[in-house]
């Protein structure tokens, strides 16, 4: 399917590994240009590389922490004008509703809610001028399904769904859209962090705790980053100008429920 969107101009931020790099990918193969934002300059560079040898499509890179007014002035400066925005973060780390401080729900609320939204304030007036735009947030199934030991990151997505639910509906009419990705469990790092936490605590092996994992998920495996991308490249689409403020599950049927 041709996405109609060959030539539009992309800000894919957390994009060297990952979900944010299946995004990245995807959107490179649908003839959009690129700038991909990560901390580790070594990985995004190799990203960006591989990007354009395979697709040959514009990439700038910028290595700067998003998260920090400086880094998120580096990003925007060098992105411009951008067609679409996509917004992705690292998760916090998992812990203890006890052991939390104002100071780690200030990293998670920074990292995870306000970061994205500053950078969506700073990117839809223009979208809202040129009369066209797609913005999508790389969340958690945890909006939909609380996780009890990520309890920073259930706040901090949970704020950005309320956010974008509310302003999604107040620039769709300027031919803007705002949507989420709720991710489930997926081949990325942050997922082999997840397992190993939970091996370690349950003194199990890795493998172990994979395969009891993926026994949780009606697939019966976990999700790529090249089928994650290739969701948000569709919402990236001219075909999804309809979709608007929605929370769309990618989790292969792991939360059970009707709705």
């Amino acid at each position: 399917m041709d996405l109609g969107i060959r030539g539009k101009r992309a800000l894919v931020t957390a994009s060297s590994r990952g979900l944010g790099r299946g995004c990245a990918l995807a959107l490179a193969e649908a003839g959009v240009d690129l700038v991909l934002n990560a901390r580790g300059a070594e990985a995004l560079a190799a990203t960006a590389a591989a990007i354009r040898a395979t697709h040959g499509v514009g990439v700038v890179e910028v290595a700067a922490d998003v998260t920090s007014a400086e880094g998120r002035a580096a990003v925007l400066n060098a992105a411009g004008e951008v067609d679409i925005l996509v917004t992705n973060a690292g998760g916090p780390p998992p812990g203890l509703w006890s052991e939390w401080s104002r100071e780690d729900f200030i990293r998670a609320l920074d990292a995870n809610m306000l970061t994205p939204i500053a950078l969506m304030q700073a990117c839809l007036p223009g979208m809202m001028a040129r009369g066209w735009g797609r913005v999508v947030n790389i969340t958690s199934q945890s909006v939909k399904a609380p996780i009890p030991q990520l309890g920073l990151s259930n706040a901090a997505r949970a704020g950005l769904t309320g956010f974008v639910a509310g302003t999604a509906r107040q620039v769709a009419a300027s031919g803007v859209t705002i949507n989420n990705l709720l991710p489930g469990i997926h081949d990325t790092d942050r997922g082999l962090a997840l397992d190993r936490r939970d091996a370690e605590a349950r003194g199990i092996s890795l493998a172990e705790a994979r395969a009891t994992r993926e026994r949780t998920i009606p697939v019966g495996r976990y999700g790529t980053p090249a089928e994650f991308g290739a969701a948000c490249a569709f919402l990236c689409s001219q075909h999804a100008g309809f979709i608007v403020g929605q929370n769309i599950l990618l989790d292969g049927g792991a939360m059970n429920s009707t709705l």
